[in-house]
């Protein structure tokens, strides 16, 4: 297969899933806002005034770029668990398998259209973020790089969840049991140096703790993680869960049975 038909699939699919989630943007991009606006409101305006202070920064400010992480976070996860569990369930995955496209192109379609969906989104809820706080970025290149990073590992991430999920069901246990938890101890609406030594030592067991701070040393030049920990850890997990995504497209678990 040719460079230019390698191209050609890829942008393909990458259009495919753009046209998927812009369609029913009612259910994919509207309610993130919504929901990361409660968030504000509730705990920035009405629970933040009680807390002030938060790394001598104002509680609003400080959660500010957490809840953009967040919203981030769910929507990379979920466009690609969603719309590739879809896939198969409906037989289409098994057309792209028999195709003559690398299984890399497959899944490097798939993570853009969650990179996309998670950086639209993180776009849409800076921009509520503004009418509650003034967001100052303190570094471009590492607001950039970890938005961009953190949606590809996560697509990944909602990759494997859709190869194993057989129901419907199967794709809401990952972000239900385990991203919520993770998001809500990962330092979002708090800073870790509040906690017990014990507990700060569990935190860092906690893979967003380090996304979440690298995104608000870039934001606002404060964070509880060393910058080069943190990159160093999203990089190992991109590393890992992109050579387990392409392992399983390979060997078709899931997939061909």
């Amino acid at each position: 297969m040719t460079a230019d038909k390698i191209f050609v699939a890829y942008q393909t699919i990458i259009i495919k899933e753009i046209t998927r989630f812009t369609r029913i943007w009612v259910q994919t991009i509207l309610p993130p806002a919504i929901s990361m606006t409660l968030y504000f409101v509730i705990f920035g305006s009405l629970i933040g005034s009680r807390i002030g202070k938060m790394q001598n920064l104002d509680y609003m400010e400080f959660i500010a770029p957490g809840i953009v992480m967040m919203s981030i976070i769910n929507n990379s996860y979920s466009n690609v668990v969603s719309s590739f569990f879809g896939a198969k369930l409906q037989g289409h995955i098994q057309e792209m398998l028999v195709a003559p496209v690398p299984n890399i192109i497959i899944l490097a379609g798939y993570v853009t259209g969650g990179v996309i969906r998670g950086l639209l989104v993180g776009l849409i809820v800076t921009i509520v973020a503004l009418f509650f706080t003034d967001l100052q970025v303190d570094n471009y290149l590492i607001v950039f790089t970890v938005v961009v990073l953190t949606s590809i590992l996560f697509s990944l991430g909602g990759m494997v969840n859709a190869v194993f999920a057989q129901k419907f069901d199967d794709i809401s246990i990952i972000p239900t049991f385990v991203l919520t938890p993770l998001i809500y101890l990962g330092g979002v609406f708090y800073s870790i140096d509040m906690l017990p030594e014990f507990w700060q030592s569990v935190s860092h067991f906690n893979p967003i703790l380090y996304m979440v701070n690298a995104f608000r040393y870039g934001m606002l030049g404060v964070s509880d993680i060393n910058i080069v920990h943190a990159f160093s850890i999203i990089l190992l997990f991109i590393a890992l869960l992109f050579c387990y995504s392409l392992y399983l497209l390979e060997k078709g678990i899931g997939l061909k049975s």
